[in-house]
């Protein structure tokens, strides 16, 4: 949470951080200006102090939606450095050098925001060589930012469940425009006779989700058959609904501007499944039930990847514990943080790497799943969870798991 950037960068010896460019599709930027619509801004923030928004003049209005102490960078002669400066960067140096003079910024200050690779590496190699009083600090890893995200508040945790609503009701929305068709040869079939396909249903949910007035820069996953046993295959348009094949619907929308995402799949096929697929889908429905009756803040999350495998491995499933390389049976992590970003902290890998332990505040996905190609068949259960305060376990997004739809 960002009452603990304070803390954060005293532990990693930060005098300062600097946060910048647009807020679109830029989760830091929208986190630090509380999704103030910018188009090119920079938050500075110093330890021990509240952070300072520094735009233009012409975005005025949007920056006073943040909330934050608001300065105006012709403060710091931005235009006159550009007509003055041969070269844009040494108008960039000037401009940085100005502004943590004017805040008594010194030591070590790290950069974070989004911006050009080749463009960042030039700047920060230019400021760490010309500003005397100021050392360049990056993150390769987890940012002091990421890390502050992967905790979230209650009001945080109530717009996730607010989008997870909404998505659950295009879901729903979604299976009632399947059953809405036809049944011919087994396969959906429209009006005019041809039959319903993927891309057809493509359409349908693009449209729910602008009717919901949600955004869908991820985009999402509706796939039958072979292509669900393949986990981030989107469909392919031509492919046509039939029934008794499963279906994976995985959708991740979030608030307009870039804000906050839910993340909810089901799995389900029409009219009837095989024996193979109701089997499969029985272990991965008790699987993600042990799972959410088995979060415990102090935990480390690699645990309950290794719990879901050799859950899986217990029903005869391969999974990526035994053979890393496995393309059949549970091939992925049991889950994600969910945020402002699809994908952040904290993660669930079982690899050394991964020291994070669940903590109250953390929001994230548990998502198990079963993949077979050469059966033509994937099964993915997916809900959001947050850990309140006092570390009780809330699962917030309600629909149904039912793997068969009546038609």
């Amino acid at each position: 949470m960002k009452h603990e950037l304070d803390q954060l960068m005293k532990e990693r010896g930060l005098a300062a951080i600097v946060v910048q460019g647009s807020v679109a599709g830029n989760p830091p930027m929208y986190y630090m200006t509380n999704g103030a619509g910018l188009t090119q801004a920079y938050v500075v923030q110093k330890r021990g102090e509240e952070p300072v928004l520094i735009c233009l003049a012409i975005e005025r209005e949007q920056a006073a939606a943040s909330g934050l102490r608001i300065v105006n960078v012709n403060r710091y002669g931005y235009a006159e450095l550009l007509r003055e400066k041969s070269e844009r960067l040494d108008a960039m140096v000037e401009l940085h050098r100005r502004i943590f003079d004017d805040l008594a910024i010194t030591g070590h200050v790290g950069f974070y925001g989004k911006i050009d690779q080749g463009r960042a590496w030039v700047l920060l190699n230019a400021l760490d060589e010309h500003l005397d009083e100021i050392g360049v600090h990056g993150d390769f890893g987890v940012t002091v930012i990421d890390a502050a995200r992967a905790t979230k508040d209650e009001a945080e945790a109530k717009r996730v469940r607010q989008v997870g609503q909404s998505t659950c009701d295009i879901i729903g929305q979604t299976i009632e425009f399947l059953r809405s068709h036809a049944v011919k040869n087994d396969r959906l079939v429209k009006a005019d006779g041809s039959p319903l396909t993927i891309g057809d249903t493509h359409q349908q949910i693009q449209r729910l989700i602008a009717e919901k007035g949600l955004e869908d820069p991820e985009g999402f996953i509706f796939s039958i058959g072979h292509d669900a046993a393949v986990p981030h295959n989107k469909g392919t348009a031509d492919d046509v609904i039939e029934l008794g094949k499963t279906i994976i619907f995985d959708i991740f929308p979030c608030e307009p501007g870039g804000g906050y995402f839910a993340d909810v799949t089901r799995t389900f096929c029409l009219g009837y499944a095989t024996e193979a697929v109701e089997c499969a889908y029985q272990d991965v429905y008790d699987c993600q039930a042990q799972m959410l009756a088995a979060y415990e803040t102090g935990e480390p999350t690699r645990r309950y990847q290794q719990m879901t495998c050799d859950f899986f491995e217990s029903r005869g499933h391969p999974t990526v514990a035994t053979d890393a390389k496995t393309e059949a049976g549970y091939v992925h992590s049991l889950g994600h943080g969910l945020g402002l970003a699809i994908h952040e902290e904290p993660r669930f890998s079982d690899v050394p790497s991964n020291t994070n332990v669940v903590r109250p505040g953390h929001l994230f996905t548990c998502e198990p799943g079963l993949y077979y190609p050469d059966r033509a068949f994937g099964i993915r259960i997916e809900d959001d969870v947050w850990i309140s305060p006092e570390g009780d376990i809330h699962v917030l997004t309600d629909f149904p798991k039912e793997l068969v739809i009546e038609l």
